[in-house]
Order: C-alpha cells, then structure tokens, then sequence
C-alpha cells in the first residue's frame, strides 16, 4: 500500500489539489465506521482534531477490515498483514491502533491447538481430524465415537480416566479419530503425546548410541495423555517390548495417566504377537503382563467399516 503522505504530496503537485482535497475529505467523512467513530466520542472531538487527522482517517478506510476484502490470511491486503486498523483519540486528534484481525486470531488459535499436540515420529498433517467429520456408517464406529466423547467430557486433565484401546481392519480411521481426540484435548488446554509406535522403537534402538533414550522414555512416561498409534504393526524383540513398552505403560499404570492405541489387532491377536519374538522365542508371560497393563489404561473398541483410505484414493 503507498504511504498516505506521498499520495497527499502527489495531490499537492497539481493545479486541482482542493478540488482532489475535498473530494478525499469527503470520502474519509462519509465512510460509514468513521462516521460510527466520531458520533460515539462527539463529545470529545472537534472539527479540528478531525481536520488535523485527515491522513489518520484516509489511512483506516484504506484497508480492510473485518477481513472482508481478503480471502486469506497470506492475501491479507493491510499495511500490516494479519492486522486491521481501529480508531482511537489520542492526545489532540484521532490515531490509528492496530489489533489482529478475524483469520489472523482463527490462525493464532490453530497454532495454539496444534502446539498443545506433540507429534512424535509421525506426520502432523494426518491429525487434523475433528469428532464432527468421523464416519458414522456402522454400529461400532458409533460405540468409538461416543466412547471418544465421554471420554473429552469427564476428562479434565487431573482425574483418571481410562483410555481406549482402538482395533480393527487396516484404513477404518482409528488414526484419524485418534486425532480427532487429541484436537478435542487441545481445545480444553490439555496436552498430548502421539507417537508411531513402530517408528518408536527405530527411533529408541538409535538413542541407545547417544545416550538419549532414558530421556525419551521419561517424557513418554509423563506426558499427560499419551498415544500409541499402530502398536503391534512393529517387529517383536524382546527389548522392545520389555525395555521400552513395558517401563512406559508401568509407569503410567502407577501414575494413573491416560493412554490410547490403536492396532490392527485384538488384544488376544495382540498377547499372541508379543509372545514370539524374531529369535522365535516364546514368552507368554511377558506378553501377557503388556496386555494386562493396557487392560488397566485402556477399554477395547473396535472400529469396523469400509476402508476409508482406498475410498479416499479413488475420488
């Protein structure tokens, strides 16, 4: 946008300048928030004040307010993009202050939300699910579904609540209602942790090298909601399962603290999974304390329906 002195200037170069002058005056007097401005403070403005803060007024009916003539925040047509001028008094005239505009405080709240939403060793981008755009197409969906919202309703981000422990075939949307319930989380205030479980135990083999992985686990261990999504889709080995899941899930049995899964098997598929390691070891006991511990932190749904993923890829 020009500066408002250089257009002043420029009207003062030619011969016609008090007719442009006015014409301007004119326009700025007539807009309708202006208008609005100077009739609620009449009894503090005179028309002095008004004709020394010409160049103020030109400069608020310039831009856009209400963020009606932008179509995005990244489009945003103001001297300051993101922010809309308002009017107020100052000293002898009328000034222009600056506040963050409609889709800057809507954009402020989205990064407000998503920073409460800790995604670790899986895209962000998959987790911007809402309870309003979960599937509704089968009886179990609909058992998550309000399971999901009893759970962001007795929730406060103190007292224990159970988790869910979220099964069923692969691309029926456990991720994305996953999601949906950490962005629900987010708009109570209460953080979350979600973590690819398979990408996990990558991640804890490496941190072994650089002496990381008690610091890794300690922040798992305490997050206030934590999220295993796809457990079970990893390759077994004993540590794994008795290093890294078992010491987390422990912990937050004993400190009560809410954690969710999500994984193509049942709890018995699961168990059966856990006991045979890729040595082809048979540890059954050691499998069966993981479930028990899940059993504590979490309530078995299953999530049925058609596979969401496929449907998506073919529209």
């Amino acid at each position: 946008m020009k500066k408002i002195g250089d257009t002043l200037n420029r009207f003062n170069e030619r011969g016609d300048f008090q007719q442009r002058f006015e014409r301007i005056k004119n326009e700025i007097l007539s807009d309708q928030d202006v208008r609005a401005f100077i009739e609620k403070h009449k009894n503090e403005i005179t028309r002095s004040m008004v004709d020394r803060s010409l160049g103020k007024l030109y400069e608020f009916i310039s831009q856009s307010k209400g963020c009606k003539d932008c179509s995005s925040l990244a489009q945003c047509k103001n001297i300051i993009p993101g922010y809309e001028p308002e009017l107020v008094i100052k000293a002898n005239g009328i000034d222009v202050h600056y506040v963050p505009c409609p889709l800057k405080m809507k954009e402020d709240e989205r990064k407000r939300v998503e920073g409460l939403i800790r995604c670790l060793y899986m895209p962000k981008e998959s987790l911007h699910g809402e309870m309003g755009d979960v599937y509704i197409d089968t009886p179990n969906r609909l058992k998550a579904i309000k399971k999901a919202e009893q759970f962001l309703i007795a929730y406060d981000g103190t007292n224990f609540q159970k988790g869910l422990y979220l099964y069923g075939p692969f691309g029926t949307g456990k991720t994305f209602l996953l999601g949906a319930i950490a962005n629900g989380l987010a708009e109570k205030n209460i953080q979350s942790f979600i973590v690819y479980v398979p990408e996990l135990i990558r991640e804890m083999k490496q941190s072994i090298n650089d002496q990381t992985m008690r610091e890794k686990l300690e922040l798992l261990k305490n997050a206030p909601v934590l999220m295993f999504d796809d457990i079970g889709a990893e390759m077994v080995s004993s540590w794994a399962r008795d290093e890294v899941l078992g010491p987390i899930l422990q912990h937050r049995m004993i400190e009560r603290r809410p954690t969710f899964f999500t994984s193509n098997f049942n709890l018995a598929e699961l168990e059966h999974h856990l006991a045979y390691t890729q040595r082809g070891e048979e540890e059954k006991v050691k499998a069966a304390r993981i479930i028990e511990r899940i059993q504590f932190l979490a309530e078995p749904v299953m999530i049925d329906g058609s596979n969401k993923r496929l449907k998506d890829s073919t529209n």
